[in-house]
């Protein structure tokens, strides 16, 4: 199951993450990100500490919204995956595409 929590911030969208993603349900992240996207918010975060399991699904579903948000001139960061999500990202390839911040502070201080 997974939860995703939508809020504005100052200069970005917050999408909070958690439970776990897999092919039974990342058509909602994808689904929540491409919302967020079409709606003219092209500078989303997502807070993934709370998100215990991404499976390849949920990281296509991040890699189209981050490419979308890219032609819109936006962006797509991660903020404070848990250390398995991490490590998920990091054999994927994924740690190099996406920037990664330690905390979701740091993740809006730079947006």
């Amino acid at each position: 199951m997974v939860n995703i929590e939508v809020s504005q911030q100052d200069r970005a969208t917050l999408v909070e993450v958690s439970g776990r993603i897999d092919g039974s349900n990342a058509h909602e992240l994808g689904g929540a990100l491409n919302e967020q996207l079409d709606g003219g918010r092209k500078n989303l975060i997502l807070d993934l500490s709370g998100l215990d399991f991404m499976s390849s699904a949920g990281l296509r579903e991040l890699v189209m919204a981050y490419k979308k948000a890219k032609r819109e001139s936006g962006d797509l960061c991660l903020a404070q995956p848990s250390e398995r999500v991490r490590d998920i990202l990091e054999m994927a390839g994924l740690d190099t595409v996406f920037q990664i911040y330690p905390s979701r502070s740091a993740a809006l201080a730079s947006a």
